[in-house]
């Protein structure tokens, strides 16, 4: 899957599906076809998106996944304009197969490196920040 996602071809990446995929994002069941949707229109707004496979665990039937990726917003993305910027988000993925295809997925994703990047939030938001940075609060 994330070689096809590296090829931009959403083909290779549904074909690992169950037709029945349950898909658990943002803290709700997405439904497969707006999942699909989502990815294209990431891949319309970013269409060299690379993903960096940082950890892989599996155990029984599931396969989790921490990944970092870089990316060109070469396209529209949430009413910006494309800004040519490289930027970076992160991501920790878990699957569960049977028979060799994906029946249930779950992400969180970290975008706020990609929106300090795109100037959608101050740089001054950082999150919980570095170990010194919350001594300094």
């Amino acid at each position: 899957m994330v070689d096809a996602w590296n090829r931009g071809e959403l083909g290779g990446v549904t074909a690992h599906w169950s037709p029945d995929v349950v898909h658990h994002s943002e803290e709700r069941i997405v439904p497969n076809e707006e999942m699909v949707l989502r990815m294209e229109s990431g891949l319309t707004a970013f269409p060299d998106v690379r993903l960096d496979v940082r950890s892989v665990l599996a155990e029984d039937d599931r396969v989790s996944m921490r990944i970092s990726v870089t990316a060109t917003h070469t396209g529209p993305f949430m009413d910006i304009a494309p800004t040519n910027r490289t930027v970076t988000w992160h991501t920790a993925e878990e699957f569960r197969f049977v028979d060799g295809k994906v029946v249930e997925h779950w992400d969180v994703i970290n975008y706020m490196p990609m929106l300090r990047e795109l100037n959608m939030v101050g740089s001054d938001v950082r999150g919980w920040g570095t170990a010194e940075q919350q001594v300094s609060r």
